[in-house]
């Protein structure tokens, strides 16, 4: 029976390299399957952190998923799974197409995508996939705060200082202010902590993702 699966986790957790493993392994098998990705670090691609990458569609918040997995069974004769990485970015309807994708076509979809905002909300896509999987399961590869502590919440920064407020997506910052992303255990997100070296930039970035 198809599932609609979720697995979420921190930046850092390794979701875009399982993502990219499960297609990999049921591609592998002969599976007819369909990769999805957006706003990637690398554009059009599921890419890891560890240099590892495979060409994806991407996903606008105006494409429509179940007519795109129509039209790939249509072409392929078949669709047997869809993998979506960053899924935290879709829309709640886009989320529902997801449902729809498994009730109606009988496809397993896994999706990957982080829980919540630098603000510390969850993300419209997450709170609906929340509501709609299957199955919720967090990626089992720890991130770790500056501190050694577990990572739970991603920090976004501003020349070195935590940000709280700001819109959802930095593209380029008109201020031309260095914005750049890190893990923090839940004590130092709501401190706004950095740590005594400043460890924890993980770079500058549009949207984090791993």
């Amino acid at each position: 029976m198809a599932r609609l699966r979720f697995a979420f986790g921190t930046m850092g957790s390794g979701k875009s390299t399982l993502a990219l493993q499960i297609h990999h392994n049921l591609s592998s098998r002969g599976l007819q399957g369909l990769l999805c990705s957006q706003l990637d670090r690398s554009g059009g691609k599921v890419s890891s952190a560890l240099g590892v990458s495979a060409d994806a569609v991407e996903v606008g918040p105006r494409l429509d998923l179940y007519e795109l997995a129509l039209a790939m069974a249509a072409r392929h004769g078949r669709l047997d799974y869809v993998v979506c990485d960053e899924a935290q970015f879709y829309t709640p309807e886009q989320a529902e197409q997801l449902a729809r994708i498994v009730d109606e076509m009988g496809a397993d979809v896994f999706a990957f995508g982080l829980l919540t905002t630098f603000q510390g909300r969850l993300f419209e896509g997450t709170r609906r996939l929340l509501e709609l999987a299957d199955e919720n399961v967090e990626v089992q590869v720890e991130a770790r705060c500056w501190c050694g502590g577990r990572a739970t919440h991603n920090a976004r920064l501003v020349d070195g200082v935590q940000v709280y407020d700001g819109e959802l997506f930095v593209v380029d910052d008109p201020d031309d202010h260095r914005v750049t992303y890190g893990l923090r255990c839940r004590l130092h997100w709501l401190a706004g902590d950095p740590g005594p070296t400043q460890v924890t930039d993980v770079g500058s970035t549009t949207a984090p993702s791993v």
